[in-house]
């Protein structure tokens, strides 16, 4: 009978091997065969016994910081584990996780995962109605929360919501961290329990580990479940993007909630044996996140497109640095951005394309030539298309382990994206000679104009290249000529003014840098809709231009007051 984590570390040893060596690793590697496996428990546990290497490196902003070695994660995790089996947590009890990044964050991940329950990852900056929705629709029988965050976890309860499900007492227990709570239990008793943990059977790689909401923004967040193989096994496609190596210092800026933060701050970087490293402060401030950054000697760097252009705004050949490796999910990065830091450092940030719904499926490789604007190719395990509109798909031939298996109460959703013999994305890209990735835009989000297709993207990318552009949105709106024209909505940088003057020198620059069917012909100065998890809604902005009358908004130009 094949041994699931020795097959789980053959296949992630094959991929270290290969690291740099793109053609092979793709050609050759094969997702291991797993049939009952608990990363947590056969694989976590197996390599941290005895390993005083630092799993877990914790920096506040105020100066203190917290290193766990993997031995004392695995057994503190342990603790954990009985006491929420104490609390009546069970095999398939849905337990919504609400925590920064604090240790009691990643113990309580693997104590759940070993008890074989179900992780709802929750970020603190959801409002009462959205977490009254989530323990709603994820049937949460338990909340894990900061103390902070209790009177939110009280007051969503307040709101009402489902009926008790058949067989359910619905929310059974809570538990604060940092923090007695009346009516709560107090996570920091756990640590006075027993070290050694006993499972209470074999876990199937098919059962579900975690319920992840997705960040709606075009519609109401979907619940993607994923299971003991998707993304525990599925993360070696991540950790292969991001090059990691055993004894790498590896610092992921992203918020506990989100899928990203478990990509890349949790089974990717300790799949390879690596250190995951965090650095919490109240607000961010580039000239900080730089010094830690130089003085931890970090060696590998994930953070998303608007970090990296606040980065570098800083002089970022002051900061001396280890790194070998730096990288950027969640959006697009723009190549100038990516030439900035490549003319400081020296090292080229490698963007990758994943989703909630999957590991990272493309990428740029270390050790490969990088095309400016391009997200790469797939990555090993995955074999991926371009559909005949353009839209990314997912061969289901060879069905990667890093794809979930369905979104839960919402089948008419999993027949859209799974359809025939593949996974459709809803992410439009180009695929060119040499096999590379370059992305467009949400399929919901390309539109025509004059009959020529756009990608908001590629014009978003155009803008930002102006000093005066900070971040930058574009929408199609409504034009009695054209049906629809590029509108972009624009927050500028620091330093600069809002108003005709500046309208009228952004217009210049989008005419000589755009050819003519591209430019955009109408723009306004104005905040920018978000998700709780920062991605700019798009929906939205789409919806406000659906709407809108003849009247113009108070900084609001068109290409045509200045001709």
């Amino acid at each position: 009978m094949a041994n699931p984590a020795a097959e789980f570390l053959e296949a992630r040893d094959f991929l270290l091997a290969h690291r740099t060596d793109y053609e092979i690793a793709w050609r050759d590697f094969h997702w291991p065969k797993v049939d009952e496996f608990n990363w947590a428990l056969d694989y976590f546990d197996v390599m941290a016994k005895g390993n005083g290497r630092t799993a877990l490196w914790i920096v506040e902003e105020s100066g203190p910081e917290v290193q766990l070695s993997f031995a004392e994660v695995s057994e503190r995790s342990n603790r954990v584990a009985n006491y929420l089996r104490g609390a009546g947590v069970g095999r398939g009890d849905r337990i919504l996780v609400m925590l920064g990044n604090e240790a009691a964050l990643w113990e309580t991940l693997l104590a759940a995962f070993k008890l074989g329950a179900v992780v709802i990852p929750a970020t603190g900056l959801l409002g009462a109605e959205d977490l009254r929705d989530r323990l709603d629709r994820g049937e949460v029988g338990y909340v894990i929360a900061g103390a902070t965050h209790a009177d939110k976890v009280e007051q969503a309860q307040s709101l009402g919501g489902r009926e008790p499900r058949a067989g359910s007492l619905a929310l059974r227990s809570r538990i604060s961290v940092g923090g007695k709570v009346p009516g709560w239990l107090s996570f920091e008793d756990a640590y006075q329990l027993s070290a050694h943990f006993e499972p209470d059977g074999p876990t199937r790689a098919s059962d579900p580990l975690l319920l992840y909401f997705t960040s709606g923004t075009t519609a109401k967040p979907k619940l993607v479940p994923h299971t003991h193989e998707s993304y525990p096994v599925g993360h070696l496609s991540t950790m292969y993007w991001l090059g990691l190596q055993p004894g790498d210092v590896h610092w992921n800026i992203s918020s506990p909630g989100w899928a990203k933060h478990a990509y890349s701050s949790f089974f990717a970087p300790w799949n390879a044996g690596a250190t995951v490293f965090t650095y919490n402060y109240s607000r961010f401030r580039a000239p900080d996140v730089l010094g830690v950054l130089s003085g931890k000697g970090v060696t590998t760097l994930c953070a998303p497109p608007t970090v990296w252009r606040m980065l570098i705004q800083e002089k970022l050949a002051d900061y001396p640095v280890q790194l070998r490796e730096l990288l950027s999910a969640g959006e697009p990065l723009n190549p100038e951005v990516i030439e900035q830091v490549r003319a400081a450092w020296g090292i080229t940030v490698r963007d990758g394309y994943g989703q909630t719904e999957t590991t990272v499926m493309i990428g740029n490789p270390p050790g490969q030539p990088v095309k400016p604007g391009s997200m790469g190719w797939p990555m090993p395990g995955y074999r991926v298309e371009t559909a005949s509109d353009g839209e990314i798909c997912v061969d289901l031939s060879a069905r990667p382990a890093g794809l979930m298996a369905g979104y839960i109460g919402g089948a008419g959703t999993t027949v859209e994206t799974q359809r025939g013999s593949f996974y459709y994305t809803g992410d439009i890209a180009t695929r060119d000679e040499d096999g590379y990735f370059t992305y467009v835009g949400r399929a919901d989000d390309v539109f025509k104009a004059s009959d020529y297709r756009i990608s908001p993207f590629e014009l978003e990318s155009a803008l930002i290249e102006h000093p005066a552009v900070a971040e930058a949105a574009v929408v199609p709106s409504p034009d009695p000529v054209r049906s629809f024209v590029p509108k972009a909505f624009l927050v500028l940088a620091a330093g600069y003014t809002p108003g005709e003057d500046l309208a009228r020198e952004l217009f210049r620059f989008i005419r000589e840098n755009l050819a003519p069917y591209k430019r955009i012909r109408r723009l306004e100065f104005s905040d920018l809709p978000k998700t709780v998890s920062g991605k700019i809604r798009r929906a939205e902005l789409r919806k406000s231009e659906q709407g809108r009358t003849e009247r113009r908004g108070a900084l609001e130009f068109f290409e045509e007051d200045f001709r």
